[in-house]
């Protein structure tokens, strides 16, 4: 009773300070209850709008006042349930802090507010010369992608959201405003705190201002797809690309399940229902033309075909728009259906090996589950199609997630490369970090004392 005390008086309290900027209505808390992936649903108590970094310090000393649970809010593109307030309370929405505070050409970094988002950014970019390269797929905010420690299409070249970052501005669960890191390309000064918040998942405060790095425009782009008879031949081929030192910038694969899904959900995509690569090389034309010529070597040895080339802006961005429509169009393959989705990682030369038994599990369950994968990275996600109502598929898809995070920690890798933990991957932290898990507490506790930040995320309770 105590608790939901604390949290009508914050809202009370809170109501005087924004006014209008906290809602209460069911629509906008139902908007805040669930995240990309669907898997469950709980209503915030509240939801405030702050417009600055000084309002969400504020806020955060009234959620204080009252130990009143906190949770940060992008634009919910989450797929592990970090921004659905399983214990209630109040869901801080920062899509109003959405300013591009600047852009350093010279320095080649940019300093932008938790709310702006990825495309926001490159548009800003656009007579510059210069792009952020984090591509998650979906038009994630800047603090969003932090939290999570967000990677995508981009990461093996480039690397995840973690490389891209100089510094942050986080407010702590007391309200106190700290800043971590610096404009500096490099620093030995002190703990490394810029990278503690960078993944915590909004369980350690909240992100409101960061300075991300910024890459040149590539002289020339040139971007394919090809065909694999066999998904352990598309991954070698990856493999041997990998380690002969190939400077890709984007690898992706897809199974035959996934290619069934694409066609089905975007009208004009007609390509054989096998796996399929689709890459990217960026450079001048004379080294293009090198990475193509070796690429297309290797993955010739291992039986690929069906090469379609995408030079023109327009092609390539038809087809990294099919690639980060994966999602929906898995879904296209059983319409009306939930699903829950995987996300292991492991080292490059364990990928084959790996994909192959997470392949067979899933033949094992008898759900349809097609795969999708950053392999350039070893990074692979199944989405698992599952019937809403269905208790038994879901035990089932439950079933295989476990196999598939002991699979991924047995192969030397992580249960997560670049989803997070959230709520449903909590219970295999202790097997993959041992000792270092229970460290992970005692930071947490030092830093939130009140358990107030996004509780139930990363830690069960």
């Amino acid at each position: 009773m105590m608790a939901l005390d604390g949290v009508r008086s914050a809202i009370a309290e809170m109501k005087d300070y924004l006014g209008d900027r906290l809602k209460t209505n069911h629509a906008e808390r139902e908007a805040h209850s669930h995240d990309e992936a669907l898997a469950m649903t709980h209503l915030p108590d509240a939801v405030a709008y702050p417009k600055d970094t000084s309002e969400v310090s504020a806020i955060m000393a009234i959620c204080a006042k009252y130990a009143c649970p906190v949770i940060p809010f992008g634009v919910g593109t989450s797929l592990e349930s970090q921004v659905i307030p399983i214990n209630g309370g109040i869901s801080i929405d920062t899509s109003q802090m959405n300013q591009i505070i600047a852009i350093n050409s010279n320095d080649m970094d940019a300093i932008v507010e938790a709310g702006v988002t990825r495309n926001q950014l490159n548009d800003n970019l656009k007579s510059t010369g210069l792009m952020f390269t984090v591509d998650p797929g979906a038009d994630a905010t800047m603090g969003g992608m932090a939290s999570t420690r967000a990677s995508g299409t981009n990461t093996v070249r480039y690397g995840t959201i973690r490389e891209n970052i100089l510094a942050m501005e986080v407010v702590l669960p007391s309200g106190k405003v700290i800043q971590v890191g610096s404009r500096a390309r490099k620093s030995a000064s002190g703990y490394d705190l810029k990278n503690l918040f960078i993944g915590s998942e909004g369980t350690l405060g909240i992100i409101t201002r960061l300075t991300v790095k910024l890459h040149g425009v590539p002289e020339s782009i040139s971007a394919a797809k090809c065909v694999f008879n066999a998904i352990g031949d598309a991954v070698n081929a990856v493999i041997m690309a990998i380690q002969s030192g190939i400077p890709m910038a984007r690898i992706e694969l897809l199974d035959e399940m996934q290619m069934r899904g694409m066609n089905l959900y975007n009208p004009d995509f007609h390509a054989p229902e096998k796996p399929h690569l689709f890459l990217e090389f960026h450079g001048s034309p004379a080294s293009i033309a090198e990475q193509i010529d070796s690429f297309q070597q290797i993955a010739s040895d291992h039986g690929a075909d069906g090469f379609e080339w995408a030079n023109t802006t327009e092609e390539r961005n038809r087809l990294w728009a099919a690639r980060h429509s994966a999602y929906y169009a898995g879904r296209a393959l059983r319409p009306g259906t939930s699903s829950l989705v995987t996300d292991c990682c492991v080292p490059i030369s364990r990928l084959a090996d790996c994909i192959a038994e997470a392949k067979a599990l899933v033949a094992e369950s008898g759900l349809l589950a097609p795969l999708v994968g950053h392999v350039g990275d070893g990074n692979f996600h199944l989405l698992v199609l599952v019937g809403t109502d269905n208790s038994d598929e879901w035990a089932r898809a439950k079933t295989l997630s476990s196999r598939l995070n002991k699979l991924a920690i047995d192969y030397g890798g992580t249960i997560t490369g670049e989803h997070g933990i959230g709520v449903g991957k909590r219970e295999y932290m202790q097997a993959e970090h041992g000792e270092a898990y229970d460290l992970m507490r005692q930071i947490k506790s030092a830093i939130d004392p009140l358990g107030i930040m996004n509780p139930g995320k990363i830690f069960i309770t």
